[in-house]
């Protein structure tokens, strides 16, 4: 089943031309058209030599695979637009921060960061080793 899949993957997006016959259904080989458009060709009662060729658009068609009789490739997919080259400038690429960061950068693992304000020994500034004022 996988190499039916393959061989009908290798016409998506390419214009093609389909040939049919008239008969029932199977039960694989689906095909979907976009912008699809029949042209019929009808022959004049009058004279029997001249052969008259009908457009008409038909739009979006699911085809049954059993009536296909040809396929064939009118023109290949079509290219989208061209990005213009952008010359490459000053700077660095950076990931934009989102959320929370890992771990907080000021501040020590909780516990180990000392008592807080108030609470056990005297302020940091009182720590502060002092000059003293005596010339030894």
């Amino acid at each position: 089943m996988s190499g039916r899949n393959t061989r009908m993957a290798q016409w998506l997006d390419y214009r093609v031309r389909v040939t049919i016959s008239d008969a029932r259904f199977d039960k694989y080989m689906n095909v979907v058209l976009a912008d699809c458009e029949e042209f019929r060709k009808i022959k004049s009662k009058g004279r029997k030599d001249e052969e008259k060729e009908v457009k008409r658009t038909l739009g979006f068609v699911v085809l049954r695979g059993e009536t296909i009789v040809s396929l064939m490739a009118e023109a290949p997919p079509p290219t989208g637009p061209k990005k213009p080259d952008i010359q490459p400038g000053p700077g660095r690429g950076q990931v934009a921060g989102r959320g929370m960061p890992a771990a907080p950068l000021s501040s020590a693992p909780a516990g180990l960061s000392g008592p807080v304000r108030g609470v056990g020994g005297p302020a940091a500034i009182q720590m502060q080793p002092k000059a003293s004022a005596e010339g030894n």
